[in-house]
């Protein structure tokens, strides 16, 4: 079963109505301008399919921690995971949360203008009104007292986060949160990997920007471990609070 996401309550979505969809191991909390339920499963359940018969056919996929070559029929959603892979250096599983929410959403944006999505952490953003996204730091001090501040351009943004300390997925670091903002969700996903697998304490948080900095199409990275933190680029840091 998916595991319950308390954060998801921490995030404000002014003006957007709020629903979740869950599929297999995925469980995607949506902000959209209407409640589009059957749609987003629908989409959900179309590109984990797809995913699944990429593993059936190309086992190597689901466990390489490198870039592993798509099979030339490989459906786009495939093909990008690998390509953000290839980017940041890492096995393509490493961008399957970012990629999945910034599938469904794009497929949702025929419907709505503005959508929020996110999966496990990971973030598809495309907004008209600024919005902030609350970062969750496990027992940082700065967990929940800073905010990403997200402009409301109408262009998709990824804001994905890797932790060596909270939740369960694959990180050979220790940071509490590094956190990659792109225009490419896929991209942000596997980048964050990236960034925090290299960061085993507070004195190697330059390394970790430096890896981030280095990677094509990142943005932005901010890294948090213990009560030390550090930003790169495109990071508008603010205090939690309301929406205006």
């Amino acid at each position: 079963m998916p595991e319950p996401r308390f954060y998801r309550e921490l995030m404000a979505a002014a003006g957007l109505c709020s629903f979740n969809v869950t599929e297999g191991e995925s469980d995607l909390q949506i902000a959209a301008e209407s409640d589009l339920t059957a749609e987003a499963r629908r989409a959900l359940r179309y590109y984990r399919q797809q995913l699944t018969e990429q593993i059936r056919r190309q086992p190597a996929f689901r466990h390489s921690l490198v870039p592993v070559e798509p099979l030339p029929d490989s459906p786009a959603l495939i093909q990008t995971m690998c390509q953000a892979a290839v980017a940041a250096k890492v096995g393509p599983m490493a961008a399957v949360a970012g990629a999945l929410a910034q599938y469904v959403g794009l497929s949702l944006l025929k419907k709505s203008r503005e959508l929020i999505i996110e999966n496990g952490g990971d973030l598809f953003v495309v907004t008209n009104t600024e919005r902030k996204v609350l970062i969750y730091a496990g027992a940082s001090p700065f967990s929940n007292r800073v905010a990403l501040l997200i402009p409301g351009d109408g262009r998709p943004w990824g804001i994905c986060t890797s932790s060596g300390t909270v939740g369960h997925a694959l990180s050979f670091g220790r940071t509490d949160a590094a956190v990659v903002v792109a225009r490419d969700a896929a991209l942000a996903d596997a980048a964050a990997t990236a960034v925090g697998n290299v960061v085993t304490r507070a004195e190697e948080i330059e390394k970790g920007l430096e890896r981030g900095k280095s990677i094509p199409g990142v943005e932005g990275v901010l890294i948090i471990v213990g009560d030390k933190m550090g930003a790169y680029g495109n990071i508008n840091l603010t205090r939690p609070g309301k929406e205006g």
